[in-house]
């Protein structure tokens, strides 16, 4: 299914199930094909699983502008208004959980009762002098060339370290070459655009307006965003949230740890 967002540009979304909705906004170079174990579970429980394909993602149109987090965020606001969706629950993994963040503090709660963020690339991951637990501004530019000189490589360098399979965790080969292959069928123009605005991004003002009842999930082997300087500061920027980190989880931890994550969402949709 599609819809038009608020440029023009023509988003691609899933939807399955009746009951509560719950919006799956995946991370940076994944689709909605991210979410297959999490949708059964969820609608065979009685809930609404909705999942959108980013701009220069999955069946969604490829514009050459628009991957800053304000537009990205719009873009979701556009599908919750698309569908008219009342106390829906917003997951957002990665760079999903970022905009889950900035769509909150531009739109309040007024369609969204709960959000779950999860291996959120927030609040903010550059170093500067007010963030000096940051990363700097020189290794992203590192990172970024290599997506610019060999994004196969440089994915393919990841794919161990996303599932954080060295300790433990069993992830099948198949499954490995099934999220390299999502990550490869994004957008090369996306792909740089969204990690340059993730990065970029300054998010701890946003996360300091965001007033429904939250859940953060994290993996304290997540090799992508480290949860000494994203899940752990985001809990802390979100007084009263839940926070739930696996010790061998990484970045992958929806597949890793799908289990745990489903029931440890379930809980908390119960309230």
């Amino acid at each position: 299914m599609y819809f038009e967002t608020h440029d023009g540009t023509r988003l691609a979304y899933e939807d399955y199930g009746t009951g509560t909705p719950i919006v799956l906004v995946a991370g940076a170079m994944l689709n909605t094909d991210m979410w297959e174990y999490q949708i059964p579970f969820f609608v065979e429980r009685g809930y609404r699983c909705i999942a959108i394909d980013r701009r220069g993602h999955g069946r969604s149109d490829r514009p050459s502008g628009g991957y800053d987090l304000d537009t990205t965020s719009e873009d979701l606001a556009a599908l919750l208004d698309h569908l008219d969706l009342r106390e829906a629950v917003l997951v957002g993994h990665s760079a999903g959980g970022a905009e889950v963040a900035r769509y909150l503090a531009r739109h309040g709660g007024g369609r969204v009762a709960r959000a779950v963020f999860l291996s959120a690339a927030l609040p903010f991951l550059k170093l500067t002098e007010d963030n000096p637990v940051g990363v700097p501004a020189e290794v992203a530019e590192h990172m970024f060339g290599r997506i610019r000189a060999d994004r196969g490589r440089w994915l393919a360098d990841q794919t161990q370290a996303f599932f954080a399979t060295h300790l433990g965790n069993e992830v099948s080969p198949g499954q490995i070459d099934v999220t390299y292959r999502q990550c490869l069928s994004a957008s090369p123009w996306a792909t740089l655009q969204i990690q340059q605005a993730a990065f970029h991004t300054d998010s701890r003002e946003a996360l300091s307006r965001v007033t429904v009842p939250a859940l953060v999930v994290h993996g304290g082997a997540d090799f992508s965003a480290p949860a000494e300087l994203t899940g752990r500061r985001t809990a802390e920027l979100l007084p009263g949230c839940t926070y739930r980190e696996y010790p061998t989880g990484g970045h992958g931890l929806y597949v890793s740890h799908a289990e745990q994550l489903n029931c440890d969402i379930l809980e908390f949709l119960k309230g």
